[in-house]
């Protein structure tokens, strides 16, 4: 399939690893000039390095961390001066440390709050106009599947990552005339290094192995694997691509059929 995305302007927040820089990948493969962020310069540009070697679509990055209060001003001038404005904006943040509702302090609340919330819907904001303006746009929101069935062990997540499905889903509602969609996709078990260090932590916790751990979770996915970051990336693709300008206020699962609710 043609995804008619090769030119346009795409901005992958958290893209140094994982999941992030999976779908930078994905979409620079389609053909789309993507601007990479993270902690890491060395990564980014590695990264970067990478995707043009390709040569098929075109990347940049720029060193932003979404724990800082500059981290809004710091994308929104480096969008400006590397991409001239953005049609594609894929929402994406770390995960919070692992712990129980008793473990969420106010100021860990707060911190998270700022990072994997505020910052979002502030920058997205920021960059909708532009998107209003030209009469198309992709707003692709990354959570959790934690959003649909809390987590175990990740109350911090299960708390502040609904917030954004009600966000997204409210926007949805707000841009669909201007030609620009909002989604969220909900990643669940896919191999990374966050889903590594979440199966440390379950070890951990249990005194089980790693590895039957690791087991124990695949028997109760249906696909009776973990999904792969170019599964996941394919999928987050085609939510930002031209065929898709249909679906939007959608929460789409890239589970492997994990996910039991209807």
């Amino acid at each position: 399939m043609d995804l008619a995305i090769t030119g346009k302007r795409a901005l992958v927040l958290a893209s140094s690893r994982g999941l992030g820089k999976g779908i930078a990948v994905a979409l620079a493969r389609e053909g789309a000039h993507v601007l990479l962020c993270g902690r890491s310069a060395e990564t980014l540009k590695a990264n970067c390095d990478a995707i043009n070697a390709e040569g098929l679509g075109t990347a940049d990055w720029v060193q932003a961390d979404l724990g800082e209060e500059t981290f809004v001003e710091t994308i929104v001038r480096a969008v400006s001066e590397k991409l001239g404005g953005v049609d594609i904006l894929v929402n994406n943040s770390g995960g919070p440390t692992p712990g129980s509702t008793e473990d969420m302090s106010e100021e860990k609340l707060l911190a998270y709050f700022q990072s994997m919330v505020l910052r979002i819907v502030t920058l997205t904001n920021r960059l909708l106009p532009g998107m209003k303006e030209r009469g198309w746009g992709r707003i692709l929101t990354v959570a959790s599947s934690g959003v649909i069935e809390p987590i175990p062990g990740l109350a911090l997540s299960n708390t502040l990552r609904p917030a954004l499905a009600g966000w997204s889903k409210t926007l949805a509602a707000e841009v669909a005339e201007y030609g620009v969609t909002s989604n969220m996709l909900l990643p669940g078990s896919i191999m990374t290094d966050r889903l590594k260090s979440l199966d440390a932590a379950a070890a951990e916790r249990s005194g089980k192995s790693i590895e039957d751990v690791r087991k124990a979770a695949e028997r109760a996915i249906p696909a009776r694997r973990y999904g792969t970051v170019e599964e996941f990336a394919a999928t987050a693709a085609f939510l930002c691509s031209a065929p898709a300008s249909y679906v939007t206020g959608s929460l789409v699962r890239c589970d492997g059929g994990a996910a039991r609710s209807v």
